[in-house]
């Protein structure tokens, strides 16, 4: 998941800007009926597929809000502000960069949409612009779209840089041991990912986790501060066993929504854009997204000595026994996927490039149906 060059590039031409939007926000859709298939198929529990696609519509209305903001790209609007930066070299997803402003704007979302006129005030305004003057109403365009896009950020429900863990209450194993599922999701600055984490644990606190106003919080932010792509699971999973004697963590789970690659907006290299460049796919088809799952299991629980009279749990887990790379991958797993077009999906099997054999392929075909290959 590493990688040696940060760059990104600016979508300055305003065709080019739309159909970017658009195929994100059809990826995104079809991603919500892979979680589906993930659950029909056994991969998934309904609580885990209601967590997943929570994120991934976040990440649709993140998106939106970022197609306002942009909506004008390259016209003359009066006042410079700039172009979607996306990272064409590795990820096809936005620059980290881009959901930190918006962060940033979200918070002076209240102070900005006083400023600006209403949204029927403008259209109004449009409107006599074009009839009496006889001219296209840019600045009012403008003016609109960047209303829409503060009422987006104030509306919530996005996918921020740091979205903070929430717990969900599991079952109880007895009457000194609760179970639950911590979730968290971050949108990782070296890789320009979105990044979703999943976390079972037992409790054998004296008051339940969700409610002790020390540990709670010291396990969000512990949590928060150890999210980077960069770090293996087992070195997560350890370093929150170490500092939470009772805290247990069971399972932990990272989801990799991405690279995306196109070959009209990504210069990425490898086997996927060939296929791609290949399949001669008509616009809106001409798309792949890479889902990565790493898992990680607790296999046994073993005694620590602490202090002179007590002891505390402890956590082992399983590594991939295959060839020592379990090691090297700091997980139990890895399963990659691969969600395609149809036709895409057709050229794939055409050149059969090495390294796919493995790889799970969710085809969507025309009429918006996810298969299975």
């Amino acid at each position: 998941m590493n990688r040696s060059k940060h760059e990104t590039s600016g979508l300055t031409d305003l065709f080019a800007s739309r159909r970017y939007f658009k195929k994100f926000e059809t990826i995104t859709g079809h991603l919500a009926r892979v979680a589906g298939v993930m659950e029909a198929e056994g991969d998934l529990n309904r609580d885990e597929v209601k967590i997943l696609t929570r994120y991934i519509a976040e990440l649709t209305f993140t998106f939106r809000a970022l197609s306002q903001k942009y909506l004008l790209v390259g016209r003359d609007t009066g006042r410079f502000f700039g172009s979607l930066a996306i990272d064409t070299r590795y990820s096809g997803f936005p620059a980290a960069e881009e959901l930190l402003t918006m962060a940033s704007d979200a918070l002076q979302a209240d102070r900005h949409l006083d400023r600006i006129e209403t949204a029927d005030e403008l259209k109004k305004q449009m409107v006599e612009v074009i009839i009496g003057d006889r001219q296209v109403p840019t600045k009012l365009q403008f003016a609109l779209s960047q209303r829409l896009y503060y009422e987006d950020l104030q509306k919530g429900q996005l996918f921020w840089p740091r979205n903070d863990p929430q717990i969900v209450w599991t079952g109880n194993l007895s009457d000194d041991r609760r179970s639950f599922r911590i979730h968290w999701a971050v949108y990782d600055t070296e890789l320009n990912l979105p990044v979703i984490y999943m976390m079972e644990v037992e409790d054998t606190g004296r008051t339940a986790l969700p409610k002790d106003p020390r540990r709670w919080p010291e396990a969000q932010a512990h949590l928060m501060a150890q999210s980077l792509g960069k770090l293996k699971l087992v070195t997560i999973a350890k370093g929150f066993d170490e500092d939470f004697d009772d805290i247990h963590p069971k399972r932990l789970r990272r989801f990799y929504a991405g690279p995306m690659y196109s070959s009209a907006f990504t210069e990425q290299s490898g086997p996927i854009l060939d296929v791609l460049k290949a399949a001669r796919a008509p616009a809106g088809q001409d798309w792949a997204l890479v889902w990565t799952e790493e898992d990680l299991h607790s296999e046994r629980v073993i005694e620590e000595r602490s202090g002179w009279f007590s002891s505390v749990e402890r956590e082992v887990f399983a590594l991939d026994p295959f060839s020592g790379r379990g090691a090297d991958l700091g997980a139990t797993r890895m399963e990659r996927s691969i969600v395609l077009p149809q036709r895409a999906f057709q050229a794939l099997e055409e050149m059969n490039p090495p390294g796919f054999g493995s790889v799970r392929k969710f085809v969507v075909s025309p009429s918006g149906r996810v298969l299975r290959y």
